[in-house]
């Protein structure tokens, strides 16, 4: 069978790596063409069509500023997939650019899945009726997300996350990350426009301790060069890439930058602060759209604040390095821990890749 996979982010990379890594066990046969990063390229064999350093463009004006680029790449990507005539289309996240093919493929008549849902729970709700009307299998990890499309009336698959999977992976293997001791992680984001605004008050926060080890995760599509700069003047600061995961397991705290590495961090069970700093207009349009309690993934999912979030104004020197300081030496560290252990609860069991490909494989050819 034929498979066309797109993924256009970091951690849309790392999914869309385990989803094709099952689905080339379940068909050993199977054709995938992607747009994705390394991790995919890895286990399917070969380059992407478009790689994930081109794609990451975030906030509403950041996509402005790109419109020519975005709206070439939604041209090429439709061209692509008419040449390549997939049996079935599989979107991992990026709700932006993939429910513009999704129409694209409606009107082809192509079954398409998708896989890891928009957060429409949170904002543009009145997308679910383009799921409804062209989305084959909706495979959902989130577990409040089930009841959610329920009262639209739309019929999905839970799988479980797939972070499950990959925590499970790591700590079977053990850590291989070696530090002096143990660390500090400063997860600054994966795109270079939220690297620049998290990453210099994370490091001023850091210069209140001295005494610790702290360790920048590398975003894998952004060069070591763009960091050097933000660095050179830390001592106790160390950058690593394709580490981040080795990193949690060793790390005692971590400031972690909203998105998926919030969940991450918490599955990993290390205690973290969740930043946040977007442009103005960026934020002010979102405050406006987004009817969410929350932005962290931890704390939407247990549907209590269990993490700090430093949001805009709030995301500053002394109140982060406050936080953190609260997780080190105080009770704080303590009780984020016993909250992780509700969410893994909530989550359910690992998995989750294997079972999201067989509702690909099952799309793709019905008598599998």
């Amino acid at each position: 069978m034929r498979y066309y996979l797109i993924a256009g982010e970091a951690s849309g990379d790392l999914h869309g790596a385990n989803l094709a890594r099952e689905i080339i066990r379940q068909d050993p046969d199977a054709d995938i063409r992607f747009w994705g990063g390394d991790n995919m390229a890895e286990v399917i064999g070969h380059q992407p069509v478009k790689h994930i350093r081109d794609l990451a463009f975030m906030g509403f004006v950041e996509i402005l500023m790109n419109l020519r680029v975005v709206l070439g790449n939604i041209k090429w990507c439709k061209a692509d997939i008419e040449r390549f005539a997939p049996d079935v289309l599989v979107f991992v996240d990026y709700p932006g650019f993939n429910l513009r093919i999704a129409e694209f493929g409606h009107k082809l008549g192509i079954k398409m899945a998708y896989y890891i849902s928009p957060q429409l729970w949170a904002w543009k709700a009145g997308r679910v009726k383009k799921i409804k009307a062209w989305i084959h299998e909706m495979i959902c990890i989130l577990p409040f997300e089930v009841e959610w499309y329920k009262k639209h009336d739309v019929e999905v698959k839970y799988v479980g996350h797939p972070l499950l999977d990959v925590v499970r992976q790591l700590e079977t293997k053990g850590n291989k990350a070696t530090f002096e001791k143990a660390p500090i992680a400063i997860v600054p984001g994966s795109r270079k426009q939220e690297i620049s605004k998290m990453l210099p008050v994370m490091l001023q926060a850091a210069s209140h301790f001295p005494e610790e080890q702290f360790v920048v995760t590398g975003a894998p599509a952004v060069p070591r060069e763009f960091y050097e700069p933000y660095l050179s003047d830390a001592e106790n600061i160390q950058l690593v890439f394709g580490q981040t995961h080795e990193l949690m397991l060793a790390a005692k705290a971590a400031m972690v930058t909203s998105g998926t590495a919030t969940l991450e961090t918490a599955l990993f069970n290390t205690p973290e602060v969740v930043c946040y700093k977007g442009s103005s207009i960026s934020v002010w349009l979102a405050k406006k759209l987004i009817k969410v309690k929350y932005i962290s993934l931890v704390n939407l999912i247990l549907d209590y604040k269990l993490v700090e979030e430093l949001i805009q104004s709030d995301f500053e020197e002394k109140r982060l390095a406050a936080e953190l300081r609260s997780i080190l030496f105080e009770n704080k560290g303590e009780q984020i821990l016993e909250g992780y252990k509700a969410l893994r609860t909530k989550l359910g069991e690992h998995g989750a890749s294997k079972r999201a490909a067989e509702h690909v494989v099952g799309l793709a050819n019905p008598a599998y």
